[in-house]
């Protein structure tokens, strides 16, 4: 129901449509990392985690630390082969921030079975 002077009840007390409010950078999905990297910096941050990670795993004395190894400087390849192929900036970004999260959970996991075992 309208008010008197035609604005909708809503509008009178203040509140807005939550799909046009303008970029909230506290929210996950407007973070300017996400909206604005053309993909580099995850590059390097990748290589940086992706170097230490194989560095650490190829010290461990076990087989299957050299087959992690190798899955993590696949996952690398894979951030540098989206970073050149994949041309939507989100899309590219948010395959690049999976990727390289990836890196350590891999790497983690790898390094508690061993422990385990």
């Amino acid at each position: 129901m309208e008010s008197p002077d035609g604005t909708p009840p809503d509008a009178e007390r203040g509140a807005t449509v939550p799909n046009e409010d303008p970029l909230d950078p506290t929210r996950m999905r407007d973070q300017p990392a996400l909206r604005t990297s053309t993909g580099t910096e995850w590059i390097v941050i990748g290589l940086v985690l992706a170097g230490i990670s194989i560095a650490v795993l190829l010290f461990q004395d076990h087989a299957t630390s050299d087959v992690v190894a190798g899955a993590v400087l696949s996952l690398f390849v894979a951030m540098v082969v989206v970073r050149f192929t994949v041309h939507p900036r989100r899309p590219r970004v948010v395959t690049l921030a999976v990727l390289l999260a990836l890196i350590p959970i891999v790497t983690i996991a790898e390094l508690l079975a061993l422990i385990v075992l």
